[in-house]
């Protein structure tokens, strides 16, 4: 029967369809490179996703992240992207959680209900503890590392953390994750030496943005601001999401 998911059935078959129906998939960074892997993902099938994010779309998101449009300006991210999500598919079941993923918060989750679990959040602390709370479920997890003053998205690629280079978030996380015994971390990282901005925008962005008196208040303002594009971080989130749908269907390189 033809249905929004018969182009994508003619290369899974059904049975991977149904699985992909029956998974829970936690994405934590809903921005340049999370709303895309959301996007992929209600747009392949999946039956029901966690969203967690705790900011706004600003005026500086138009630029690359899918759910900022001019009319979604000062609207909570995760609650646009909800939306989104069942304009594509209403009968994705959606949970959203307007929450910064950090040590702090990490019991509000229970890893245990996921099938597959997306790192696509900035800090440091809070990827270490989305993959040691995902490695402790038993539950597969793909992390992002860093999309930010980059111009050539045909240098991602999907490999061990440990096999990672150039990326300096990655070298960050080899050594943490060393630290921490993590043994091996599936992640999507750039060989491309990042560029340094033009100019300093970091205090008109954070003093200026929707989310600026929250962001402030929380102490997680950046000291620095990367560039970004709308053809990078985009492609970063699409490799992730074709990790998760190939990982669920079995087809695991």
């Amino acid at each position: 029967m033809l249905n929004q998911f018969s182009r994508t059935q003619l290369l899974y078959g059904a049975e991977t369809m149904e699985r992909f129906a029956s998974s829970r998939v936690a994405v934590f960074g809903i921005g340049g490179v999370g709303g895309y892997v959301v996007e992929a993902l209600a747009r392949s099938g999946i039956g029901a996703l966690d969203l967690t994010d705790d900011d706004k779309v600003c005026l500086s998101n138009l630029n690359r992240q899918i759910i900022a449009t001019r009319k979604t300006i000062g609207k909570y991210k995760v609650d646009v992207a909800e939306e989104r999500v069942h304009d594509i598919n209403p009968d994705c079941v959606v949970r959203t959680y307007k929450t910064f993923f950090l040590p702090e918060t990490q019991d509000l989750f229970d890893f245990r209900e996921y099938d597959y679990v997306v790192d696509a959040i900035d800090t440091v602390t809070g990827k270490l503890a989305i993959i040691e709370k995902a490695k402790a479920a038993g539950v597969p997890v793909i992390s992002s590392m860093g999309a930010g003053n980059k111009l050539n998205a045909a240098l991602f690629e999907v490999d061990d953390i440990y096999n990672t280079s150039v990326c300096p978030l990655a070298k960050v996380m080899r050594h943490e994750c060393k630290k921490r015994g993590i043994d091996s971390l599936k992640v999507v990282y750039s060989k491309e030496k990042p560029i340094k901005p033009l100019e300093d925008m970091s205090d008109s962005l954070n003093r200026n943005c929707i989310c600026s008196p929250e962001t402030v208040e929380k102490g997680t303002a950046r000291r620095s601001i990367p560039g970004s594009t709308a053809f990078v971080p985009s492609v970063a989130g699409l490799i992730i999401a074709g990790e998760v749908l190939n990982d669920l269907a079995g087809n695991i390189r």
